[in-house]
């Protein structure tokens, strides 16, 4: 008999394979970049080395390894409860249909789509004065739990509401404004900052919590730095720093066309 008599090929197994690869592919994604890769990397490897075992019929090595995995499960739902959550949103998100409606970005002021106008030239204003200023705009989230935790507006989005939120000494400055059909949601809300190993350590809090928003939710953040003025952009956890007032608000009409599309 030879080695790899035990192995059989066809096509599901072929389908199982690239499957298997897809989803690996996609934790692998989830925690790259933080304190669970190593974690993921040796869990993964004792789970290959025990299959190997097991189809090898090394039967004592087989049984302790199996044990080994079946505690490792629960070891496994710990260590990456928050990894797991993002999969699971990303699982959740995948399922909607594209664009109904919840989040539509236009220069206009009608219905519920997004005033980009406004938005860029009320960044720009803060920028100018060098006032800090975190606004996370919604796609499908709606961010229920994280607008809870900061104090309700209800608002149409103005300009001077806007500066006024975030002047220094306004008592709802500090923390994130929540934008979503078109409305301010929220202002002084606190946001999930990122567990990502590599992030700039000049960065302050804001950014971090624009990551932080970004990697577990859909929405799109806009960071405006309080030392220098400097505008930035969140998305999926990655910042793209040093945006004007043009570049700005072409990566939210970006974002429009790509959610129409």
């Amino acid at each position: 008999m030879s080695f790899l008599d035990f192995i059989e090929f066809n096509f599901i197994s072929i389908i199982d394979i690239v499957l298997v690869a897809i989803l690996m592919y996609q934790l692998y994604k989830l925690v790259r970049g933080t304190v669970a890769i190593n974690i993921f990397i040796g869990l993964t490897s004792i789970y290959l080395l025990w299959k190997l075992v097991d189809a090898l019929h090394m039967e004592l090595l087989s049984e302790i390894l199996g044990q080994f995995i079946g505690v490792g499960v629960i070891i496994l739902v710990i260590v990456f409860q928050q990894e797991l959550r993002k999969f699971l949103i990303m699982i959740g998100r995948a399922k909607l249909i594209k664009n109904k409606g919840f989040f539509k970005f236009n220069i206009g002021e009608q219905d519920n789509k997004l005033n980009i106008g406004i938005i860029c030239k009320a960044c720009q204003d803060l920028s100018n004065s060098k006032t800090g200023a975190l606004l996370v705009i919604t796609h499908t989230d709606d961010l229920a739990f994280f607008s809870e935790s900061g104090v309700q507006i209800g608002s149409d989005i103005t300009i001077p509401l806007l500066k006024s939120i975030f002047f220094k000494n306004s008592p709802l400055h500090d923390g994130a404004v929540i934008i979503r059909d078109n409305k301010i949601v929220a202002a002084r809300c606190v946001l999930p900052v990122t567990n990502n190993t590599n992030f700039p350590t000049h960065l302050g809090m804001r950014h971090r919590a624009a990551a932080g928003i970004s990697e577990d939710t859909d929405a799109v953040v806009i960071i405006v730095s309080e030392q220098n003025g400097e505008i930035s952009f969140a998305k999926e956890g990655k910042l793209q720093n040093h945006c004007s007032g043009e570049k700005l608000e072409e990566l939210l009409r970006f974002e429009a066309n790509k959610l129409n599309a």
